[in-house]
């Protein structure tokens, strides 16, 4: 962790921290010295301003309670900020920011002149002791991510268990979600949804956490990068069959793009051109009453693929998987499919 991140989390005891409107801002120099066990000089830096900018006005932030504040920021639209957030990053001692190079400019352009510290998936063993040690102390910090709702693919989680076994108090400050954006617009049923994240980078891999997903009686949501979507919808055509699916680009921003059709359309669509640009968030639809079962020749042909790569009993439990027929009377055809094979 970088030194000056250190003297954020690391202030001397005699600091208290009392409500933003009435405390005072020691100097880094004071926190230095008295870090290292020289004597401190009294002199102290004016307050810091506990204040945002909106519209055009300034406004002061109330005081925060303390504890650890996870806040949601735009996913692409700097007007999707909420003035709780904004009152909660410019209230606070310090923001745990995934990337400082990325939460800077959007802190910039409202005003907020709060320290930045940063926590990531490369810092975070190390970084976390101490800033559970300062919310122990009674600190106010606020959590972000790069965008959207941190701990939805982020390395937010273990900060949250570590805070919440230390009695710490852990208060959400609800916003942007990519995965609530790309529900919403999607046109595909939202009342049951399971959030899977990224899926495994290797085409094997894929189509086997797909199967293992295939009978979720849900919309299934992914997050996918540009130049593997093409691939990932392939696959996901392949396990699941033509359900109805939705490819969301770049929500809220100027250039957001919703496309709409099947898996096997969509696939077939992407695979004919150039990889698409920015954040993508894929969506399949449930598996509709009796559309995805197979035709006779059908289940054999998956089988007979499936058993030129697995074991009967794992072939028989992707197949069950893909096509949401039972198990055990996949398994039952996977044997006497394997036995013809075996067959001079």
């Amino acid at each position: 962790m970088h030194a000056a991140e250190n003297r954020i989390l690391s202030r001397a005891p005699a600091i208290k921290f009392r409500p933003a409107a009435a405390r005072g801002s020691v100097s880094m120099a004071v926190i230095s010295r008295r870090i290292m066990g020289r004597p401190a000089h009294t002199q102290t830096a004016p307050p810091r301003a506990a204040s945002f900018t909106v519209f055009g006005h300034k406004v002061e932030a109330p005081p925060l309670a303390p504890g650890l504040h996870v806040v949601a920021t735009p996913i692409g639209n700097l007007g999707d900020m909420s003035l709780r957030a904004l009152a909660t990053l410019a209230a606070a001692d310090a923001i745990l920011a995934e990337d400082k190079r990325v939460t800077r400019p959007m802190l910039s352009h409202y005003g907020i002149a709060t320290p930045l510290v940063a926590y990531h998936e490369h810092n975070a063993a190390e970084a976390r002791p101490r800033i559970i040690e300062r919310l122990v102390q009674g600190a106010c910090l606020a959590l972000v991510s790069d965008a959207g709702t941190p701990l939805v693919s982020d390395p937010g989680y273990k900060l949250v268990v570590d805070a919440v076994a230390a009695g710490v108090a852990v208060h959400g400050v609800p916003g942007a979600s990519a995965v609530m954006a790309a529900l919403v617009v999607a046109g595909l049923p939202t009342d049951r949804f399971f959030f899977e994240g990224f899926l495994p980078p290797k085409s094997a891999a894929r189509r086997q956490r797909v199967a293992a997903l295939a009978a979720i009686p849900g919309t299934l949501v992914f997050f996918e990068s540009p130049r593997r979507v093409a691939e990932t919808l392939e696959d996901l055509a392949a396990v699941l069959g033509p359900r109805d699916a939705a490819m969301a680009r770049e929500l809220t921003k100027h250039f957001e793009t919703v496309r709409r059709g099947t898996l096997v359309s969509l696939a077939a669509e992407l695979a004919a051109e150039e990889p698409p640009r920015g954040e993508i968030v894929l969506l399949v639809g449930p598996s509709r009453e009796g559309a995805d079962a197979p035709a006779a020749g059908d289940l054999d042909a998956r089988l007979r693929a499936a058993l030129a790569k697995h074991s009967v009993k794992d072939a028989a439990s992707v197949v069950a998987a893909e096509t949401g027929q039972p198990r055990r009377m996949v398994y039952a055809r996977a044997i006497e499919l394997s036995a013809e094979n075996r067959e001079p």
